[in-house]
């Protein structure tokens, strides 16, 4: 290769004027050595960033809720909604996330997206005090719920950074990144009680705005946008009409949405189900942070292992092995046993995190499938790989949309458990069945020998 073509390769991967990049080609390696990997490296940093601290801003309920004691006069039933509103709000706000990126660029979004962060971190710092009404903090977690549109943009965008070989590692890396976020906010939360006690829980919420303000900054001076991103505008629509969508956004609720909801939920189950032993915050704040910190580090492995051995089979083991997790947590309930119940629920959140990797790692395998498919029947290959590139985009938004709203769904289940028999076993028998069922549609759709299996997913 001459000197001249390799200039030329890495000038096609320079931001022009506004940080637009015209023309990206990571599945060629020439261009990828040549500063691709460079600049696709650069831009996943920065989106780790700021999509750890819009995790943090959107579970900073799962640890207000802790210091809302008997002076602001909420019982369980009602802190359980209060972790619900915003992984509701989340949830919906994540296919306009989605398609903002196409709409505005990646670069563009994620500065005004880590931007907005700084309205539900500063009502909350302001404005939580006793006798503050129950309205009142209802609209506050519901905006907290922006933080959770940062997931899915984030990840559609750093999708298209990256070539097929390398989206399982990329995309758990930027995931795994932005779901420690989960883990952070608990320990912040924990370092607020042991320090200022727990009649402040504003500056939990405090805390983050200078780092929001970081990660807004970040993205405007390291970030890039993708031009070839701006033509996808459609494809949200497109891809509604394929069955896969919606059979991965099922697969989608049981790892992703699993690991929220439980991020949620898990410090008011220890508090509700083992009262004695956790009878201040703090106590239940020890060990709060243990689980989505586990999951969260753990969920680039899963990445890894699904670009190994293919994302169907360790998507299918992991909901194996939820399964079993959750029959040790309902028998550590019914047994009163916490060393036991703690340990279900760390495995839970363990596992839930290898799936989230591996999920996503087949979402894009299914569309490349797809394509090449095309491409062996006559089809374009530069078409066949841009329609790929599409379609996954736009059902990461989809898939992260549903799955999020399964956050929800964890909180519901556990506020009517706890309330119709005391206890979280009626959740807990519900999450086994559930888990049965993705077991069975991994297997079906995915792993067992048929016409039309996609190949490789």
């Amino acid at each position: 290769m001459t000197a001249t073509t390799e200039a030329a390769r890495t000038e096609r991967a320079r931001p022009r004027k506004g940080r637009w990049i015209d023309d990206w080609h990571p599945e060629d390696p020439a261009f990828w050595a040549a500063g691709g990997a460079r600049t696709a490296r650069r831009n996943l940093v920065f989106s780790i960033f700021s999509e750890h601290i819009g995790f943090s801003v959107w579970t900073l309920w799962s640890v207000l809720v802790l210091f809302l004691g008997p002076a602001y006069g909420i019982d369980p039933a009602g802190k359980f909604t209060l972790t619900a509103v915003p992984a509701l709000i989340g949830s919906a706000l994540r296919i306009p996330y989605t398609l903002a990126v196409a709409r505005f660029g990646g670069r563009n979004w994620t500065i005004l997206s880590a931007t907005l962060l700084l309205v539900p971190a500063g009502l909350a710092a302001v404005l939580i005090e006793p006798g503050v009404s129950f309205t009142t903090l209802l609209v506050l977690a519901a905006v907290a719920g922006v933080g959770g549109g940062n997931f899915a943009s984030s990840m559609a965008n750093i999708n298209a950074f990256y070539p097929q070989r390398l989206k399982g590692w990329a995309l758990g890396i930027n995931a795994g990144g932005g779901n420690l976020g989960v883990a952070v906010v608990q320990l912040v939360g924990l370092a607020v009680l042991a320090t200022a006690g727990k009649d402040h829980p504003g500056l939990v919420a405090g805390v983050y705005i200078p780092f929001i303000v970081l990660a807004a900054l970040g993205a405007a001076l390291g970030m890039d946008n993708l031009a070839h991103a701006r033509n996808d505008r459609r494809a949200m629509r497109d891809v509604c009409g394929d069955a896969h969508t919606w059979i991965m956004s099922v697969l989608y609720i049981g790892t992703f949405g699993s690991f929220i909801g439980f991020g949620f939920a898990f410090g008011q189950v220890l508090q509700v189900q083992f009262k004695a032993e956790f009878d201040t915050p703090i106590k239940a704040a020890y060990l709060t942070f243990l689980g989505p910190a586990l999951g969260s580090v753990i969920r680039p492995a899963g990445g890894w292992l699904a670009d190994r051995l293919g994302g169907a089979r360790v998507t299918f083991a992991t909901f194996v092995a939820m399964a079993v997790s959750a029959v040790l947590v309902l028998t550590a309930s019914r047994l009163g046993s916490l060393a036991l119940f703690l340990t279900g629920f760390v495995l839970l959140f363990a596992f839930s995190g290898l799936g989230n990797g591996s999920t996503y790692k087949m979402i894009p395998a299914i569309f490349r499938a797809k394509g090449q498919a095309g491409v062996a029947a006559g089809g374009d290959p530069a078409a066949a790989e841009h329609e790929a590139r599409r379609l996954a985009g736009a059902l990461i938004g989809i898939a992260g949309a549903v799955g999020a709203f399964g956050g929800v769904l964890v909180n519901i289940v556990f506020r009517q458990s706890f309330l119709t028999y005391g206890t979280g076993d009626g959740a807990y028998v519900a999450f086994i069945a559930f888990y049965a069922v993705c077991c069975a549609l991994t297997w079906l759709v995915y792993l067992r020998p048929r016409p039309g299996r996609p190949a490789g997913v």
